[in-house]
């Protein structure tokens, strides 16, 4: 009889990984499709269409990042001791650390950082860096590992008041830890330098987390899906409790708009993610929870769909960002005869005539799924059919 925590259990995790994969592509096909000339989360100048396109692409990071502390846990129970858990965290989290910097840093810009003058560490890099602190983490009981992504989590805020510039030559490491789109110059005028797009904190706290929820999914089906539930609604009531009061979590407080209460409900969901604040992970990571009790329970073509990402994630991040911007490229050039470049430029820089369509946006996501269905399918069935060791760091 087959283990009851190999199934449905590990079927789940990839179905919701798979779900936050092509969400994440449409926030991307977004920025080279559909560049705006302000945010889609900015209240002030956004429509609901905008801002609900961005919006839901906020649950992509954290929950990958926990689905990724996650399959640490169960890949541990594989990997048979403590020793050789440690040492695939090591080696898979600079393998992803050099990724981000050779490969994907290319992918977005099409040209090498020291003529762009900078390089950027967005989730890939992240999630590297955890993974090499979870090697550590992964060696203390359940309950501490368990505890101190909490405390990142929950206590990251009371941080928010701390500056680089306070810090003097020390301003650099705290740009790293806790400054979402931190500048880090690498030479004197400051041409050249990192972008720290993702501070590990509370990032590092988040797959801890998600590190220590792997022991969950070995429970009965029965006890397991009662907790993703309870958990799942308790983490949203946390939110709207402390969103409503505007107490704590979030530096970016909420407030009713003179355009009525849509827009009041924008101000409401519109959290901080750079650094992930304590509202914007219980605004992501709860509705998480209830998803992965959904795909438990639920068969059929939509879950198996899914599931084809799901099962190769890094396959598909690492091939999407080359075929976005090449496609946005070569769209802009055969339709409008326009050589341009969204990523590296700003609005000053961007084609005469030209005006941001979601549809167009929408179009274009959908191709690119459609696309990268068969390209994960055929890799899926090759990655599981085959036992060569590289196949796990892809």
């Amino acid at each position: 009889m087959k283990n009851e925590t190999t199934s449905n259990r590990v079927s789940s995790l990839d179905v919701l990984r798979g779900l936050v994969i092509i969400i994440m592509a449409l926030d991307h096909i977004r920025d080279f499709f559909a560049a705006t000339p302000f945010a889609p989360e900015d209240v002030a100048q956004t429509t609901p269409a905008w801002f609900f396109t961005r919006w839901v692409t906020h649950f992509c990071a954290p929950v990958f990042v926990f689905l990724a502390g996650a399959g640490a846990y169960l890949y541990g129970l594989k990997a048979g001791s403590a020793r050789a858990l440690s040492r695939f965290l090591v080696v898979r989290g600079l393998w992803l650390v050099f990724l981000e910097f050779a490969v994907i840093n290319l992918s977005w810009m099409f040209e090498w950082p020291w003529n762009e003058g900078f390089m950027f560490g967005q989730v890939i890099w992240v999630i590297g860096v955890s993974m090499i602190v979870l090697a550590g983490l992964s060696r203390l009981p359940l309950p501490l590992v368990a505890g101190f992504g909490l405390a990142l989590i929950a206590g990251h805020n009371l941080l928010d008041g701390i500056r680089p510039e306070t810090l003097g030559s020390l301003g650099w490491l705290w740009t790293f830890l806790h400054i979402g789109f931190g500048w880090i110059p690498f030479n004197a005028d400051q041409s050249f330098g990192f972008l720290v797009v993702y501070p590990l904190i509370p990032w590092v706290g988040v797959m801890a987390l998600g590190y220590a929820f792997g022991s969950v999914m070995r429970w009965t089906p029965e006890r397991r899906q009662k907790w993703l539930w309870q958990a799942g609604l308790g983490i949203i009531l946390v939110f709207i409790a402390l969103r409503t009061t505007n107490w704590y979590g979030d530096a970016q407080h909420w407030a009713p708009q003179e355009k009525g209460v849509v827009y009041s409900l924008l101000s409401f969901l519109n959290t901080s993610k750079y650094p992930p604040s304590l509202l914007y992970l219980c605004m992501t990571l709860g509705p998480g929870m209830l998803l992965l009790l959904l795909f438990e329970r639920w068969r059929g073509a939509v879950p198996a769909f899914l599931q084809v990402f799901g099962r190769v994630p890094f396959f598909f991040y690492f091939l999407h960002f080359s075929i976005i911007n090449a496609a946005s490229r070569a769209y802009f050039y055969l339709a409008n005869g326009w050589h341009v470049d969204f990523f590296s430029n700003g609005p000053d820089k961007w084609p005469e005539g030209y005006e941001p369509s979601l549809g167009l946006a929408y179009v274009a996501w959908a191709l690119l799924i459609a696309g990268m269905y068969f390209l994960c399918k055929w890799y899926g069935k090759y990655k599981f059919s085959h036992d060569y060791w590289w196949l796990k760091y892809l």
